[in-house]
């Protein structure tokens, strides 16, 4: 499916915000659920009932940052996020840039927060997923860092568990800090947001 691309900009309003992870209660504390734990946060804060229905996903709409928007959980398992997100951007017509896509990302250490305005899946199956659907590559995400696997595991057995003992206050943290992200982004753009959170993490890793 290939959806226009619209305005690239700052200005291209932030209507959407999928976040990815697998359905079921054996993945919800894994570190591949952090998108869906970020969207879970904002629909309990803000209100909003995320159901099923017209989508291949859980999904709801209310008012955040004083304007209308949707959030969205995709249930087709990770791999085939794309599905989900495809089905809406044909019933709403979005452009890719009002679409924010939060995801869990094994390049930046634990507790770390990227925001960027578009690119490639950096190996990240649920991203690759949606730009297959989707034909574009200009959709903004916020990604949330894991670190890579310290214990010996495989990429695909870590990201399928908890953060280690020692990182679970640090994860709960960037969690926060992953909702904020995206309430900054809704509410100032996403310059602002990439400006705040981006500097903020270099000032980390040089300190």
């Amino acid at each position: 499916m290939l959806i226009k691309d619209g305005q690239a900009g700052d200005e291209a309003r932030i209507a959407v915000v999928v976040g990815l992870g697998n359905p079921g209660k054996q993945y919800a504390l894994t570190r591949h659920n952090v998108g869906f734990r970020v969207v879970d946060c904002l629909a309990r804060r803000y209100g909003i009932n995320l159901e099923e229905g017209r989508f291949s996903a859980l999904w709801g709409e209310g008012i955040i940052a004083g304007r209308q928007v949707r959030l969205l959980k995709p249930d087709t398992f990770m791999n085939r996020s794309g599905v989900a997100v495809a089905e809406l951007v044909h019933l709403f017509g979005y452009s890719a840039p009002q679409i924010l896509v939060v995801h869990d990302d094994l390049d930046l250490p634990c507790g770390r927060i990227r925001l960027v305005r578009k690119g490639g899946a950096g190996g990240h199956r649920g991203v690759s997923s949606i730009i297959e659907h989707l034909g574009s590559k200009q959709f903004p995400r916020v990604k949330l860092g894991i670190g890579r696997p310290l214990r010996g595991e495989t990429v695909e057995a870590f990201v399928l568990e908890p953060p280690y003992p020692e990182e679970e206050s640090l994860f709960a943290e960037m969690l926060e800090s992953g909702v904020e992200a995206v309430l900054t982004t809704l509410q100032c753009g996403l310059t602002v947001a990439m400006n705040q959170y981006n500097r903020r993490e270099s000032r980390s890793a040089d300190s």
